[in-house]
């Protein structure tokens, strides 16, 4: 007579659980402003433009001016998990306020999904949570290597992030994780504190891009 369950159920238990473990974080319903902190998404704007091919908002991507990293957004978080969309009352964003981003995230569109996914769940109304973007991106320091955008880079992803940590003197490697698309690196994702001192983040971390070696394409390039 067994007292457990077979040994191969529970191999096939823990196996489940392995996987369950590796794959994206998952969206939750929140209340707004109940979140333990911040990331700083910066998307590499070539891979974007390279991978959406005609799909590819002109706004970012049909212009001649290069782009390297741009602001994907700053997106409140749970320890697991994070909140979206939440349920607000109050004004959606104006034009003049999306207009004072566009140097920051080149798209008025990404501008305006990004309020409506993680603006609404931080608690701030549209303004003050715009003024906390562009603060959050002034405290990041992006390496000299990666600022223009302009010219096609092979590297790894260990390689990016010791190049912002070294920028960048009170980010650890348990604050920062690199994320690629196929064998293409599309942001860097950079944990904060809600005042938006940097800080660990463990979950973010661990989702990080295990690849070893990416290529950063060049404004323009087919990604190649």
């Amino acid at each position: 007579m067994q007292d457990g369950p077979p040994v191969r159920l529970l191999a096939a238990a823990f196996a489940a659980a392995a996987v369950l473990g590796s794959g994206p974080a998952q969206a939750q319903s929140g209340r707004s402003g109940g979140f333990d902190f911040y990331v700083l998404s910066l998307s590499w704007s070539p891979t974007y433009c390279a991978t959406k091919g005609s799909r590819a908002d002109p706004a970012q991507c049909g212009t001649q001016q290069p782009r390297g990293f741009v602001v994907h957004g700053l997106w409140p978080q749970y320890e697991r998990g994070f909140p979206s969309d939440c349920a607000v009352t109050g004004r959606s964003p104006t034009r003049a306020q999306i207009d004072g981003v566009l140097d920051l995230m080149p798209s008025p569109g990404l501008v305006r999904h990004e309020w409506r996914r993680h603006g609404t769940c931080t608690g701030l109304d549209p303004s003050s949570y715009f003024r906390q973007i562009r603060t959050a991106a002034e405290r990041v320091r992006v390496p000299d290597a990666f600022a223009a955008g302009d010219a096609r880079i092979e590297t790894s992803p260990a390689a990016v992030e010791e190049a912002f940590v070294a920028a960048n003197p009170s980010l650890r490697p348990s604050m920062i994780a690199v994320q690629c698309q196929g064998r293409l690196l599309n942001e860097v994702r950079i944990c904060m504190t809600k005042d938006l001192r940097f800080r660990p983040c463990a979950e973010v971390d661990r989702r990080a891009c295990r690849s070893g070696a990416v290529v950063m394409p060049a404004s323009g390039g087919d990604g190649r």
